[in-house]
């Protein structure tokens, strides 16, 4: 998916919102574990009942991971079931150089046809730069995360600036804002309008809504810029909004309400915006 098209996406459905599947089997409703891929099934039920509210999905495939193959099938079933048009997300945090990072790019571009993936740059540009290197395809890099760890490094001064504007800064020499997107931490309230001045036209990832606390009112008007520029992802708050019989229901009522403030926020942003 190419940048216009998100764009499109975005205003279509009046919304940015992008639901996390980090599904956990220890977390799911009691009565789908009879089912052959549990994951799935609650998978399933989650993307029917939100398909028409969200524009994308994130896998985050340590949920999968840890199951071995059985996960992996997981992984693959549910990425082929979200409709085509919707934009899709392997957070797999992946961050090693040269051939091994073209290696995981084909992993995630090729063999399971993720629209994008997230990377870390700790290794500089050759662990970035592989990524980069396929057609309509989207790296999102870490930029300012929302744990409690980002000040270990992120939060460093580094000469007069941030470590974290460093790493933005270069990357931007990387990508451009049709290939190369930013994870920016919802929790990380103080830095959005600034971090949104200096990198003024890439998408930004934004995780944290709902079970992490991030304001998705604040978020909106600090970092939307006029194509709306954001991505905001909930996870818990919406897939596990319920545990009973009718938990996608209770999913789907959460992801509306979050859905139904976007577009009261897009609509705010286009009557600013010509």
């Amino acid at each position: 998916m190419n940048r216009q098209e998100l764009v499109n996406l975005i205003k279509e459905k009046q919304s940015y919102l992008c639901v996390g599947l980090d599904t956990d089997l220890q977390k799911i409703p009691r009565h789908l574990h009879s089912h052959p891929d549990p994951v799935f099934a609650f998978n399933k039920a989650i993307i029917d009942a939100t398909k028409d509210l969200c524009v994308s999905y994130k896998i985050n495939t340590a949920f999968y991971e840890c199951m071995g193959i059985r996960g992996w099938e997981s992984l693959q079933r549910t990425v082929e079931y979200i409709p085509s048009g919707l934009f899709t997300i392997a957070d797999a945090k992946r961050g090693d150089i040269g051939n091994t990072s073209t290696q995981y790019a084909k992993t995630f571009f090729e063999t399971y046809n993720f629209d994008a993936v997230t990377v870390a740059p700790y290794m500089g540009r050759d662990s970035v730069l592989p990524f980069l290197a396929f057609n309509e395809k989207w790296t999102i890099m870490l930029g300012l995360t929302s744990n409690e760890g980002s000040q270990d490094f992120q939060l460093q001064q580094s000469g007069d600036e941030f470590l974290y504007e460093k790493v933005m800064k270069a990357g931007m020499n990387w990508g451009t804002p049709d290939n190369l997107m930013f994870v920016v931490g919802a929790t990380q309230s103080a830095q959005l309008g600034y971090i949104r001045k200096l990198v003024p036209d890439h998408f930004f990832l934004v995780p944290g809504v709902g079970a992490q606390g991030g304001n998705l009112q604040e978020i909106s008007a600090q970092a939307m810029n006029k194509d709306c520029g954001l991505l905001v992802n909930a996870s818990r708050s919406i897939i596990y909004a319920g545990n009973g019989e009718d938990f996608a229901q209770d999913a789907r009522n959460a992801a509306q309400q979050l859905q139904q403030e976007m577009a009261g926020y897009l609509g705010v942003k286009q009557t600013l915006v010509p």
